[in-house]
């Protein structure tokens, strides 16, 4: 339950983040689909700050906190991280990187994130780069980066990529009916995919009015 502190917070944090007019993209692809490499490209040729969701929510879990005790019950329980814990990490992380370029990697996961997001922030993304990839090739990827792996977890493969579809699918259409869905064909190899990404983020990125 937010307290008045938590209140005029999370106020304080939204009036910065609009000063700071950031250009946020949001990053997202099926497990295996290649998009955590080719965020480490575009922040090396781009300058852009690379935020996982993921990445946050586990790293506030360890950390001993009370929201990260929270977070922990959460996922032992099998209970989704409510929008609102997953924005205030992103949030945090935006203000204490001193740049104006984000990747939020992994997120939205949903169309309640989505809504959230915008509705806490005020800010919209100035596109989303969806990286498309079939689910033999994501497949076939995650079985050679984690070799020895039987059919249970093939199947715990095609039940991920299943929960990407299912759990995406209305972000992507509401971002595609405003013309901001920027899709890479993410089956080829690093190289050509990079190649196919730089025509979108060079020579200039337009942040979103």
């Amino acid at each position: 339950m937010g307290t008045a502190v938590d209140a005029v917070a999370r106020k304080e944090a939204a009036r910065s983040l609009a000063d700071l007019n950031p250009t946020v993209v949001f990053v997202l692809g099926g497990p295996g689909s290649g998009k955590g490499t080719q965020c480490a490209n575009i922040v090396k040729h781009f300058g852009f700050t690379h935020l996982s969701a993921g990445d946050l929510l586990r790293a506030e879990r360890n950390s001993g906190s009370e929201n990260g005790t929270m977070i922990s019950n959460m996922i032992k329980e099998g209970q989704i991280v409510p929008s609102a814990v997953t924005i205030k990490l992103l949030e945090r992380a935006m203000l204490e990187s001193g740049n104006d370029k984000f990747l939020i990697d992994g997120f939205p996961r949903n169309e309640e994130n989505r809504a959230a997001f915008e509705d806490v922030t005020k800010i919209e993304p100035s596109f989303v780069l969806y990286f498309d990839c079939s689910e033999e090739e994501m497949k076939k990827r995650l079985l050679s980066r984690n070799q020895g792996r039987d059919d249970d977890n093939v199947e715990t493969i095609r039940k991920r990529f299943k929960v990407f579809l299912e759990s995406t699918h209305k972000v992507l259409e509401h971002y595609n009916a405003q013309g901001k869905i920027r899709k890479i064909d993410a089956g080829r190899p690093v190289e050509e995919v990079f190649e196919s990404v730089k025509g979108i983020f060079g020579p200039k990125v337009e942040k979103a009015d």
